[in-house]
């Protein structure tokens, strides 16, 4: 069992590492922009470090090597860990608007780099760093206890802070990357203490997990940073999922009321996608609006009795109930978009038209979402064959005389 750990340990640490670069390089333009994001990014970035110098393969490189070299990756390794502890304890600061902390993290990050470089430098002679199994460790027991006690104060302030934060916060993106750092600068901390209990004790019971745990770690906080980015993924993809729905519906409206439209339509929903006339974030937003101010207009050209018709059409026809009034409004649209393109007088204030719920709610400041759902729904009725073969009677599209 403990060979299996630390085998599973070992294999996680490549994929580990390349994760943890691939989302600092990713986060990189936007933290660094952001005071507030600027700790996190900077302690995973650290951490990212750290751990590449501690892959097995750079271990057995530095070990091949004459023992200076070996020293120094061991220290350099050492110290980067130390300014990830920092790190950690500035973005902790940050999150909590805490100034007095941000000085202590800068500051303990000094005293705690300095005190490693002093004890090191007046160590006996010795090569890389370590705790073994039998003997003293290298460079000295002091030495180890001053750079695992910075992982641990930085680690245990830090899980306490995500574990509140991450509760009281109303932000779904910003709550899970608090509970994945947290999570793995927790597993971190039960690697500090396992190295705590061997350095003071000799323990050894936990030593094959270690490579596991620490491993772990990095794929939580590599997961914690691209949390923004995964969110803003599946928002633009349900961005352009909505926009692609609402296209057909848009564009026939659109041709009916083109004033209505910020932009004209494009050739196809393809190009309008793939290079949207306005900034992609409002292209659903332009979409809704345009489409809900079209249909607006259209109301003007709505005969009395042709809503009716259309809610009894649309009952007979066996579309859901759930989606029956998008279908009924849909019928209605065509006949209006049919009466304007021919011409018709429009009649305004006749009120044959009544706005569904959704719509009214989100035109007074209410669901967009919900109204974009909705329109949805239009969208597909506006191409079913049973609102195709809907037909409005002449007495019905006549029964209004237009105003003069």
């Amino acid at each position: 069992m403990a060979a299996d750990l630390a085998a599973l340990g070992d294999w996680l640490a490549v994929p580990s590492v390349v994760c943890l670069w691939v989302a600092v390089l990713l986060r990189a333009p936007g933290a660094l922009r952001s005071p507030q994001q600027r700790g996190l990014w900077l302690a995973v970035a650290t951490a990212a470090a750290a751990m590449t110098l501690n892959l097995p393969a750079v271990v057995a490189h530095a070990m091949s090597r004459d023992p200076g070299y070996a020293h120094t990756v061991g220290l350099v390794r050492n110290l980067i860990g130390v300014l990830s502890a920092g790190a950690v304890l500035y973005f902790v600061a940050a999150a909590t608007g805490g100034r007095a902390l941000q000085r202590a993290a800068w500051v303990g990050t000094l005293l705690w780099s300095a005190a490693l470089l002093t004890l090191d430098a007046t160590a006996p002679d010795h090569g890389t760093h370590t705790i073994p199994p039998t003997g003293d460790p290298a460079p000295s027991l002091a030495y180890w206890l001053v750079l695992i006690s910075a992982h641990l104060i930085a680690n245990t302030i830090c899980v306490r802070v995500c574990r509140r934060y991450s509760r009281r916060t109303e932000s779904r993106a910003l709550a899970a990357g608090l509970r994945l750092f947290g999570l793995g600068t927790a597993l971190a901390g039960l690697f500090w203490f396992a190295y705590l209990l061997k350095a003071l004790f000799g323990s050894t019971w936990a030593m094959p997990a270690l490579p596991l745990l620490m491993n772990l770690h990095g794929l939580l906080r590599a997961a914690a940073i691209l949390v923004p980015t995964l969110f803003t993924l599946r928002r633009t993809t349900s961005d352009v999922t909505t926009a692609w729905r609402l296209w057909p519906l848009w564009r026939d409206l659109v041709e009916a009321v083109p004033h209505v439209a910020l932009t004209p339509p494009r050739a196809g929903r393809v190009l309008e996608l793939l290079w949207p006339p306005l900034p992609r974030g409002l292209l659903v937003y332009r979409k809704v609006i345009e489409t809900r101010d079209a249909i607006m207009v259209l109301g003007e050209y709505v005969d009395r009795g042709v809503p009716e018709l259309a809610r009894s059409h649309v009952a007979g026809s066996g579309i859901p109930e759930q989606r029956r009034t998008a279908a009924a409004l849909a019928c209605v649209l065509k006949q209006a978009r049919q009466a304007k393109l021919a011409g018709e007088p429009g009649r305004p204030g006749t009120g044959a038209l009544e706005l569904p719920a959704e719509i009214r709610t989100s035109a007074e400041g209410g669901d967009l979402e919900g109204e974009a759902g909705f329109l949805v729904d239009v969208a597909h009725a506006w191409a079913a064959p049973d609102t195709a073969a809907f037909t409005a009677p002449r007495a019905a599209r006549s029964s209004d005389s237009p105003n003069p």
